[in-house]
């Protein structure tokens, strides 16, 4: 046992990630952003979490927002059939243990929502396709900013 070790008698986590949040919003470059992930989950034994967030819609929207709920969980519901097909075809030869979540809210918020209620290690993001993301700041930048967990934006 090293000093280290010996003075704190605890260490958080263990070799690796633990677990693993990856943003999923249909996108090309989320996608590219969950294959990167899986390939790190994979080799390093993580929990992979896929995370698609649902936005918000208030009662102000009326009928428009009932509509984007639906839409929403429509989406969700394509997302998670997507995965469980892509999984089934790599089967047992590239077996990653993954689970898929939703959260509600802007995409920045809903992740940072799933990673500390998982206590994650690691969160990947593709990067934004929206040039306005320049001016404004993307989720990817906001999360790298927040310095919670380590960040990979995959292009």
């Amino acid at each position: 046992m090293s000093d280290a070790q010996e003075s704190t008698g605890f260490e958080y986590g263990h070799d690796g990630p633990k677990s693993i949040v990856v943003g999923v919003d249909g996108s090309d470059s989320s996608w590219r952003a969950a294959a990167y992930a899986a390939g790190l989950a994979r080799r390093q034994r993580s929990l992979l979490v896929l995370v698609y967030v649902q936005p918000i819609a208030t009662a102000s929207w009326g009928q428009a927002g009932i509509s984007l709920v639906e839409t929403g969980q429509q989406i969700a519901d394509e997302l998670l059939d997507y995965v469980r097909t892509s999984a089934a075809r790599f089967g047992d030869r590239e077996h990653v243990r993954w689970e898929f979540r939703t959260a509600q809210g802007d995409p920045y918020n809903g992740l940072i929502a799933v990673a500390e209620q998982l206590r994650t290690d690691a969160v990947v993001v593709g990067a934004s396709e929206n040039a306005g993301h320049r001016i404004a700041g993307s989720v990817a930048v906001r999360l790298v900013k927040a310095g919670r967990w380590p960040v990979t934006v995959v292009p």
